[in-house]
């Protein structure tokens, strides 16, 4: 067996899943001077791809055939491909190592590598943590889960440059090594599609940290008991981010005022970083996302100035509770990465204004009731979309009774024509659907899009 698959010129591998990490992997693999063979269930056609474009990568198209493991060294498996298919459990019995883009990325990095995941915020706390290194003046590099492809990069990246990595739960479950900065931001239910059960989804975030030696930092919430069950599973040092208490060690609130500490702190005593008044983003969970940012950072040896500059900065990222527009005095808001019940109940949290609320898509298997208690109280008017539109629908039930406030539509156009016929002056119309987009869209992105397009669409008067 490949020892960190380092040996890979000549190696045959099969990857499998054709989407953004797939293609990424075709691109880099011949470079390395590896046979890739490529194979995914949807046709060329239905990938939207050419072959021609990638040359020395053999494709498979349309089918995931067994015959393809017989002379393989290697598997290389997309982030949206579950371990579960015939192909993959079939290249476990032979015994033929099964990795993936990020594994390949984080054994050949050259600079310090941060990683950060979470069930919730890791794309706005990657994106403000890549902001900070930068402005504490290191080259920097941020991709994995969002944005680039890192092994797209990867020639590019040097030694005294910094990279910022997020990764998801579907990368993480196959990691056997660990950044030597890994921050798991809150664990809470989500992808038991995949996961199947919150033990597993718990044991895939953990691999961030569980491999980190004893110069590795973890960065955990103190916040989050998801988070704080991982302190064990730290084979190195652990420091802190939290609203509620002073911590030795990361990043906490004073009052109204952000301090950094320890690792964090260029001084070892706690520094001032900035008030929550300066953060320019709604909700405290994105006080918590700061507060994590700048305990990353600072543990990264980043100065207390520049985090403060960047906070004050930062306009947040797209289809996270991004206004698209305000027409006869309502507010429109996209916040399509929301694609758990939890993530839609801290998007509420962020308002107290009337919302019209829309809910719906492709059910994870999650809990909706906590949720559907919350809306009865914040949200004047909810429509339903999608395929699994019912699933709130019922939840309302059994929480409340009757479903008075809700209406049920198809498409997310039919939610939006819905929205805009309830919604009244002062009113905010939240997309925060609470699913994932794979019902209708190829990723919560496109969803976010459509629904922009949409709202520009509507007319005054």
């Amino acid at each position: 067996m490949l020892k960190h698959f380092d040996i890979l010129n000549g190696r045959r591998v099969v990857i499998v899943g054709f989407a953004r990490q797939g293609q990424a992997l075709a691109r880099w693999l011949p470079t390395v001077g590896a046979r890739p063979i490529v194979t995914d269930s949807k046709t060329a056609e239905q990938l939207g791809v050419d072959p021609n474009d990638f040359p020395g990568v053999r494709f498979v198209l349309g089918e995931n055939p067994s015959d393809l493991l017989d002379r393989a060294d290697l598997v290389c498996v997309s982030g949206g491909v579950p371990l579960t298919i015939p192909l993959i459990v079939e290249a476990a019995a032979r015994e033929i190592p099964v990795t993936n883009d990020a594994q390949l990325f984080v054994d050949r990095c050259p600079a310090p590598l941060i990683g950060i995941t979470g069930s919730a915020g890791k794309t706005t706390t990657t994106t403000l943590v890549g902001q900070m290194v930068k402005a504490g003046g290191f080259q920097t590099w941020v991709g994995g889960n969002i944005g680039s492809v890192l092994l797209d990069v990867l020639n590019y990246i040097q030694p005294k440059d910094r990279v910022v990595m997020e990764l998801s739960s579907f990368q993480l479950e196959l990691m056997h090594s660990s950044p030597t900065i890994g921050a798991i931001l809150n664990v809470t239910p989500n992808h038991l599609d995949r996961h199947g059960t919150m033990e597993a989804y718990m044991n895939a975030k953990s691999q961030l940290i569980a491999h980190q030696n004893g110069e590795g930092i973890a960065v955990l919430n103190k916040d989050d008991m998801g988070s704080m069950v991982m302190e064990g599973l730290a084979p190195g040092e652990v420091c802190w981010f939290t609203r509620r208490e002073i911590v030795s060690d990361g990043a906490f609130l004073a009052g109204e005022r952000l301090f950094v500490s320890g690792h964090s702190s260029t001084t070892g005593d706690p520094q001032y970083v900035c008030d929550v008044a300066d953060i320019p983003l709604r909700g405290t969970h994105n006080v918590s996302n700061v507060l994590a940012a700048c305990a990353i950072a600072g543990a990264a040896g980043i100065a207390p100035e520049p985090l403060a500059a960047t906070i004050k900065a930062f306009k947040g990222v797209p289809h996270r509770l991004e206004t698209v527009r305000v027409i006869n005095g309502v507010t429109w808001v996209n916040d399509s990465i929301a694609t758990a019940p939890e993530r839609v109940l801290a998007a509420l949290d962020s308002y107290t204004e009337p919302i019209v609320l829309l809910l719906g898509g492709a059910d994870k298997k999650l809990p909706w009731n906590e949720l559907m208690a919350v809306t009865m109280r914040k949200c004047r008017h909810i429509v339903c979309f999608g395929r699994d539109g019912d699933i709130p629908l019922h939840a309302m039930e059994q929480v409340n009774g009757d479903t008075a406030i809700m209406s049920r539509v198809s498409t997310l156009d039919e939610a939006v024509a819905e929205a805009a016929r309830v919604a009244q002056a002062g009113d905010v119309v939240l997309l925060s659907p609470g699913m994932t987009s794979y019902d209708a869209y190829l990723n919560f992105e496109v969803r976010g899009e459509s629904f922009r397009a949409l709202v520009a669409g509507l007319a005054e008067g």
